[in-house]
């Protein structure tokens, strides 16, 4: 599942290549065609993100939710765009752009207030402005749970995937089964900063890299990472191989149905 900087990342070229616009919408697949019927002709005035949920806003206080979830793809370009499939759920097309959403577990219109209540029900995402990282620090310093699963659950943390989990707590020497309740305000206030600026790198590169300068294959002589889920990391799907900086293995878990990776040296409980 796409991490939040991917959908920040999808808002940005959403506004550059469509906001200002009356982008043509259509439904290939037809499963949206009622709702991009109704947007036909509407002004596309603005894009945002929180978390992993996409919102396009059309005149008339209108948006478009979309959540990619596990199979959710999106292919933008310029125009001309190509002949559209069958399996396109939405297409939107202007005379300089295209933009194609294919297997999103949500494509659906939205009034202000169900969007509000979208917002409502997620953590705060560091990629916003107006997130508030206390709200998140108060839940979970009064949790038993695993820092690791509160870092996953949106609920508490919005836009935060297996990726950034992983690195974060690396970076910071924290053991991911480290109960909530036992971290202190000064180590999730430096958790929260470490992921605002991590996840602002991710959306300006579109790619995730987690490694300080002086950990880089240049800087340390090792060969480069070699994967298609993007950058140099330090532990993420890094199991079995040892630390950058220990020589450690790094291991392997599963935790709440996803995989767990940590340097067992590095993060002592």
């Amino acid at each position: 599942m796409p991490e939040g900087h991917t959908i920040h990342r999808l808002a940005e070229d959403h506004l550059a290549r469509f906001a200002g616009t009356n982008p043509h919408p259509t439904s290939p697949q037809g499963r949206f065609a009622d709702s991009a019927a109704l947007l036909t002709g509407r002004l596309m005035e603005t894009a945002e993100a929180h978390g992993k949920h996409l919102f396009l806003g059309f005149e008339g206080n209108t948006w478009i939710h979309i959540h990619l979830g596990l199979f959710g793809k999106y292919a933008l370009g310029d125009a001309p765009a190509p002949p559209a499939t069958d399996t396109v759920r939405l297409r939107l097309r202007n005379s300089t752009s295209y933009a194609d959403l294919r297997g999103p577990t949500t494509c659906a219109l939205v009034t202000d207030a169900e969007k509000r209540a979208i917002h409502d029900r997620l953590g705060p995402d560091p990629l916003r402005a107006d997130a508030d990282p206390d709200r998140a620090g108060r839940r979970i310093r009064a949790s038993r749970t695993t820092i690791a699963a509160l870092l996953m659950d949106q609920k508490v943390v919005a836009g935060v995937g297996n990726v950034y989990r992983a690195e974060v707590l690396f970076r910071h020497g924290i053991d991911p089964y480290t109960p909530g309740k036992s971290l202190t305000a000064a180590q999730w206030q430096a958790l929260w900063d470490d992921l605002a600026v991590l996840m602002r790198e991710g959306v300006r590169n579109n790619r995730i890299d987690t490694v300080r300068p002086e950990h880089t294959p240049e800087a340390m002589g090792r060969p480069p990472r070699v994967d298609d889920h993007g950058g140099e990391v330090y532990v993420y799907r890094r199991a079995g191989m040892p630390c950058h900086l220990c020589g450690s293995e790094i291991r392997t878990a599963d935790l709440a149905a996803r995989n767990l990776f940590w340097c067992p040296a590095c993060q002592k409980p």
